[in-house]
Formats: C-alpha cells, sequence, structure tokens
C-alpha cells in the first residue's frame, strides 16, 4: 500500500502515517477475527460422522410385504440363500465383492446387513381357461423375476467406499467369472452396463450373463443403490428376469 502512495505522491508524510496507522489496526482486528474462526468453525463442524446400524436395525429398513403387494416377500428365503452361499468362492479375486452382493453377504466394512427375497405374484389362469393356457400360465410363474434385496448398512463413508469396490469389480470383471458353491460351479460369461436406475444419493446397474446347462443362456440384473450411509443390492434372476423396478422404488423410499 505504501509503495503505492509513494508513486502516485499525492498523500503527505502525516497522512500515510495514519493510513498506516489504520493499516495496523484493521490488521490487529482481523487477526483477533482470524483467531477466533478456528473454534468457531471447531464447534460449527463438529457433527459426528454417520454411524452403521446392527443387523437388527438394518433389517428393519427392508422391504417387506406391506411395501410390495404385487411381490411375494419372504425374508426367510433370503436368510437361507445367504447361509448356504457363506462359503462360496471365486475364480478371480478381484470379482470377489460382486459375488458377495449376490448371495446377499455384506460387501466391505458393513455393520450389519438385512436381506429379503421377492417374486411377482403369478397371474392365475381363468377357471375356464384350457389345459394350454394353464400350463404356460404356471411356466411364466416358474420364470417370474425373483430378486434378492439387501441393505447394508455402514459407518462413515463405509457406503460409499462399498459402492465404488462394487462398481470396480463390475468393470474388472465384464469379461465373466466363476462362482463355486457347494462343489457346483456358476459361469458368468460377461458383466456389462444396465438399463440407468437414478435413484438415492448414486446408483448404478449392470447385466450378467449367467451359463446355464446345455448351452443356454440366462440375463441376470445386479442394481446397487447408496443412500446416505446405507447400501441397497439387487440381484434379479428367472428364465426371462426384468430389472426390478418397482422393488428399487419401494426399497429405497423406505429408506427415505
Amino acid at each position: 500500500m505504501r509503495s503505492t502512495l509513494v508513486r502516485r505522491s499525492v498523500m503527505t508524510a502525516s497522512a500515510v502515517s495514519l493510513a498506516l496507522l489504520a493499516t495496523a489496526c484493521g490488521s490487529d482486528k482481523a487477526d483477533t477475527k482470524a483467531d477466533a474462526k478456528p473454534s468457531e468453525a471447531a464447534a460449527t463442524s463438529a457433527a459426528p460422522a454417520a454411524k452403521g446400524k446392527t443387523d437388527a436395525e438394518a433389517t428393519a429398513l427392508v422391504v417387506t410385504q406391506a411395501d410390495l403387494p404385487d411381490q411375494i416377500v419372504s425374508a426367510e428365503g433370503a436368510a437361507k440363500a445367504a447361509t448356504e452361499s457363506a462359503g462360496a468362492t471365486v475364480d478371480k479375486a478381484e470379482c470377489k465383492p460382486l459375488m458377495q452382493a449376490q448371495s446377499g453377504q455384506k460387501v466391505g466394512t458393513a455393520t450389519g446387513i438385512g436381506r429379503t427375497t421377492t417374486k411377482a405374484k403369478p397371474k392365475e389362469a381363468a377357471a375356464d381357461a384350457s389345459p394350454e393356457d394353464k400350463l404356460k400360465a404356471g411356466l411364466e410363474a416358474l420364470g417370474a423375476t425373483q430378486t434378492l434385496v439387501s441393505v447394508g448398512s455402514y459407518d462413515a463413508k463405509g457406503a460409499e467406499e462399498a459402492f465404488a469396490a462394487l462398481k470396480t469389480a463390475a468393470a474388472a470383471c465384464s469379461g465373466g467369472y466363476t462362482v463355486t458353491e457347494g462343489g457346483e460351479k456358476v459361469k458368468y460369461l460377461d458383466v456389462k452396463p444396465g438399463a440407468a436406475v437414478t435413484a438415492g444419493d448414486e446408483a448404478a446397474a449392470f447385466t450378467l450373463t449367467m451359463d446355464l446347462d446345455g448351452g443356454e443362456k440366462s440375463a441376470n440384473h445386479f442394481v446397487i443403490v447408496r443412500k446416505g450411509n446405507a447400501l441397497a443390492t439387487f440381484y434379479a434372476f428367472g428364465v426371462t428376469a426384468e430389472q426390478p423396478k418397482t422393488v428399487i422404488d419401494a426399497q429405497v423410499k423406505k429408506l427415505g
């Protein structure tokens, strides 16, 4: 400031002194305020990090029959599936997060997890339907989309990290992988981006092609949605499986 005043030569020495004095006083005040800011900032930024829920608490966040009247909802089936697949292994280490999510296991540092399964209610054939129509209705019921829904809860940024880990795994395993469970192998031929999903704070969708016996293939759907410190995963399978939009919408709504 002084050099500018000197260059311009428009202020007297006393004026310069007064200006410097004012500047010094202002500087002291600014320093005083600056000194106060850290403590004020500490007081206002002391909000605790998100705290993860237990298994029981996470289970309370999972959709139920009341949330999905057009689906058959079974928490027992999901618990059984998770127990049976606890010892499953995968041939590629980078695909482990996918395998865990597909079978309702905890992904990353989840503090708790809740699960359920859903299946679209079958459309019954009319009482006077022909045997062929009744058979068709029965086959459609068997092939209806079934979805394993899991909701994991995390401390701090754990849900964001798990979401990122699943996206990384999907990219790394785009060429396929094989899961071994109970002595049986299930081969996935590829992992591709699925129909876009807009939900929660961030979401991603994938399509997994499963290699069935006899050379047949099945397209399964895998969707992940993060809402705050909760991570919901949806693994939909079946002969004619579709992305379970109704289930996803109901679950995200329940997460708040």
